[in-house]
């Protein structure tokens, strides 16, 4: 009895294609889920920065009604606090919301200072469920 050794079947190196198609579709979704995580922070980000500018607007027309001794419910010259070389180097007009890129803010009491807990600026913004009104303003 003679035995014949069966010859051997080489595998050639490299990937098959479901092996393949595996690979892309992993990728695929880890870049899937990069792309709304970075829309998730962009957004974050837009209202941080629309809130900013609202903060930087309440405290500059805080501060120069303080440093000219304005009572609150006064009227004070806009163009003294906001413009080129002002406290805001922007006009209130100018003023745009990072998240939609228009001039989006409206001040509520135009020329008048506020009372404390109450915002001189809102954005247009506001209304959208996202909305850019600051929390925990009252002492601003």
């Amino acid at each position: 009895m003679k035995l014949t050794q069966t010859p051997s079947i080489k595998r050639k190196s490299g990937m098959t294609l479901l092996e393949l198609t595996v690979v892309i579709l992993v990728l695929l979704s880890l870049i899937s889920i990069l792309f709304i995580g970075a829309r998730a922070w962009k957004k974050g980000s837009d209202r941080a920065g629309c809130i900013l500018n609202i903060r930087n607007a309440q405290q500059s027309v805080r501060g120069f009604a303080n440093m000219q001794n304005i009572a609150v419910g006064a009227t004070f010259t806009e163009s003294d606090v906001f413009g080129s070389g002002k406290m805001v180097d922007k006009t209130v007009a100018a003023m745009v919301c990072p998240q939609n890129g228009a001039a989006a803010y409206t001040a509520a009491a135009s020329g008048t200072v506020p009372a404390v807990g109450t915002l001189y600026i809102a954005c247009a913004a506001a209304a959208a469920p996202d909305n850019h009104i600051p929390t925990g303003y009252t002492d601003w």
